[in-house]
C-alpha cells in the first residue's frame, strides 16, 4: 500500500526537511542515490538500512525529540516519541535523573542534559523502508468488534504506516510531520524517522511464535538486562525494573486499572511470558460486556486487547501486556491490568521470567 504524506505541525515542535529539486536528476531519488528498483531487493528482509548523501539536510532544532530519542535509547521509555512534553517524558526524566543520582525534577535541567548529552545522538534519521516490512500482510478495514476480529487469522496493523510508528516508537502524526509532501511509503522509499536504536536481527534458540519477528517489527534488541523486581508505581503512573542489586534498570509509562477495575495492590510474582499469545476473550471478565456474549479466541498480533505480550501474575486474570493504542498510555484507563506500548511490553518480556516479584504500590 502506498501513501502520499500531507505535512502537519505537530505543536510547532517539528520541522519540515528541507529537500532540493531534484528533477532534473531523473535517475536519482530525494537522497541522490538510484532508487530501489536499481537495486537487489530481499522481499523477506525486515532490516532498514540509513541512508546518506545529498540532500539530506534537516533543521535539527527539536530538542524534545532528542531528548525522548535518548531517553528511548537508555532504556527509560518516554512511551510515543513525538517531540512533545507531557507526562510521559516527566516521568521518563524523572526515572532517568534517579538512576544517575541527580535531583528528580522531572524537567530538563542542566544537570540532566549534561548527563544526557553523554548518550547524544541526532534526533531523526533517514531509512530505506524494507521489502518484507512493506509487503504486511495488513488489515485495512480491521474491526472493532471482537466476534468480528475472532474471524481474523491474526491481528496485525492496519496498514504501514501504523507498523512504522510502532517500529520507531512514535505516532502517524509524528512521520508525517518529519517528512515532506511528496513522500511515498512503500517498500524502497527513503523517509525520516526518530533516531531509534538500530537492533541486530536476533538470535533466538526457540522462536516462539515467530517471536524474533515481532522484534524487528517493533525496534526491540532480543538482549535485555536481567531484572529480579518490577514495581508498579500508581501514583506516578509508571512501572520501573529494578535489577538484583536494586538498582532500576529501566522504566515505562503505564496505565494501570480504573475506579470500576482499581489495580490490585499487593506483591505479586511473575508466572510466566506469553509472546504473541492467543487472546481468551471471556464476556463475564468484564464489567462493560453482556455476560450473554460468547467465550471468543483471538489469534495474537499487535492490535490484540493485549498487544504482543501477556506477562501472567500470580494475581489470577491480571497481567502485564501490550496495547493497540500506544498513545493512550498513561491517559486511559484500564480492565485493571498494566497496560505498556508494544515495544515497552517486549522489552520488558526480555528481562523478567517465572518468579520476578511484581510490586503494585499507591
Amino acid at each position: 500500500m502506498k501513501y502520499i504524506i500531507l505535512l502537519l505541525a505537530v505543536s510547532g515542535t517539528l520541522a519540515a526537511c528541507d529537500r532540493n529539486d531534484t528533477s532534473s536528476k531523473p535517475n536519482t531519488d530525494a537522497t541522490g542515490m538510484r532508487p530501489a528498483a536499481d537495486r537487489t531487493v530481499d522481499v523477506d528482509s525486515l532490516q532498514f538500512t540509513e541512508v546518506t548523501g545529498e540532500n539530506v539536510s534537516f533543521d535539527g532544532s527539536l530538542p524534545m525529540l532528542q531528548t525522548q530519542v535518548v531517553l528511548d535509547r537508555s532504556g527509560f521509555s518516554p512511551g510515543v516519541i513525538d517531540g512533545k512534553k507531557g507526562q510521559s517524558l516527566v516521568i521518563a526524566l524523572k526515572a532517568f535523573q534517579q538512576a544517575n543520582e541527580i535531583d528528580e525534577s522531572g524537567e530538563l535541567d542542566a544537570a540532566t542534559a549534561e548527563m544526557l548529552r553523554t548518550f547524544a545522538v541526532p534526533a531523526t534519521r533517514l531509512v530505506r523502508i524494507p521489502a518484507g516490512f512493506a509487503k504486511g500482510p495488513f488489515v485495512p478495514d480491521f474491526p472493532d468488534k471482537a466476534e468480528d476480529q475472532a474471524k481474523l487469522p491474526a491481528l496485525g496493523y492496519r496498514d504501514i504506516m501504523e507498523a512504522l510508528a510502532e517500529r520507531f516508537h512514535t505516532t502517524p502524526v509524528t512521520l508525517v510531520a518529519l517528512n515532506s509532501p511528496e513522500t511515498k511509503v512503500a517498500a524502497g522509499s527513503v523517509i525520516r524517522v526518530p533516531n531509534t536504536a538500530e537492533v541486530p536481527v536476533p538470535a533466538l534458540d526457540n522462536d516462539e511464535r515467530g517471536w524474533g519477528q515481532t522484534l524487528q517489527m517493533l525496534g526491540v534488541a532480543s538482549d535485555q538486562p536481567d531484572v529480579a523486581k518490577v514495581v508498579v508505581d500508581k501514583s506516578d503512573g509508571v512501572l520501573r525494573a529494578f535489577d538484583a542489586n536494586d538498582k532500576m534498570v529501566a522504566s515505562f509509562p503505564a496505565t494501570m486499572g480504573s475506579s470500576r477495575d482499581p489495580l490490585p495492590l499487593g506483591d505479586w510474582t511473575i508466572k510466566g511470558v506469553g509472546r504473541n499469545p492467543d487472546f481468551h476473550y471471556n464476556p463475564k471478565l468484564f464489567w462493560d460486556v453482556s455476560d450473554s456474549k460468547e467465550k471468543l479466541l483471538l489469534k495474537p498480533g499487535p492490535n490484540g486487547p493485549v498487544g504482543v505480550v501477556w506477562i501472567d501474575l500470580s494475581k489470577p486474570h491480571y497481567g502485564i501486556h501490550g496495547t493497540s493504542e500506544p498513545h493512550t498510555i498513561g491517559r486511559a484507563e484500564s480492565h485493571g491490568c498494566v497496560r505498556l506500548t508494544n515495544w515497552d511490553a517486549a522489552k520488558l518480556a526480555g528481562m523478567v521470567k517465572t518468579g520476578v516479584k511484581a510490586v503494585f504500590q499507591e
